[in-house]
């Protein structure tokens, strides 16, 4: 062994932490670059950012539009509800177009991530229920809290159908089967 190679075990650190020490000594920096995870790339998170700025105004603004029933803030599960149904479909209709990779995971970072991350509110579900509580509505805050839960999931499972269904009817309409298999 030479005075200039390293010891075993003894490397010099990697540019990034997550960028192994082979990927450097034997990769480009642009290969390197493209390894970086999706949660470190600048573009990325101004993409997640950008779709972020929107679904939160639009929660906003329908927060501000629409009046509690009864002392009870329905519009916060009905945003949850639909942003839900919104992430099943969208997402559904991205993994039946191929890999997370490029215009699919800009669409998924800016719209999945990004916007519908903003536009559902699980923090504000947690003061509204909590603020049910202060109040002695013990019984309606978990129905609210729970009904919350389940209408997400449901609905999320909800769009994921919606999405199968649109592809079978689009990949029908592409090969000129009908309903029943056969030809038109």
């Amino acid at each position: 062994m030479s005075d200039s190679d390293p010891a075993p075990g003894d490397y010099e650190l990697p540019y990034d932490s997550d960028v192994e020490v082979d990927d450097i000594e034997t990769g480009s920096l642009e290969a390197v670059a493209s390894s970086r995870p999706v949660h470190l790339r600048p573009i990325f998170l101004l993409i997640v950012g950008v779709g972020g700025a929107a679904g939160t105004l639009a929660r906003y603004t329908l927060q501000q539009m629409v009046e509690p029933v009864g002392g009870v803030p329905v519009i916060t599960l009905v945003i949850n509800a639909v942003g839900a149904f919104l992430l099943g479909l969208l997402l559904e209709n991205l993994v039946r177009r191929g890999e997370d990779r490029g215009r699919r995971r800009v669409l998924r970072l800016l719209l999945g991530t990004g916007a519908l991350g903003g536009f559902t509110t699980y923090s504000a579900l947690s003061v509204d229920t909590l603020t049910l509580l202060h109040e002695g509505r013990v019984g309606l805050a978990l129905l609210y809290a729970m009904g919350t839960l389940v209408a997400g999931v449901a609905a999320s499972i909800l769009g994921i159908a919606v999405g199968i269904r649109a592809n079978r009817r689009a990949d029908r309409r592409a090969t000129g089967s009908d309903s029943t298999g056969g030809k038109r």
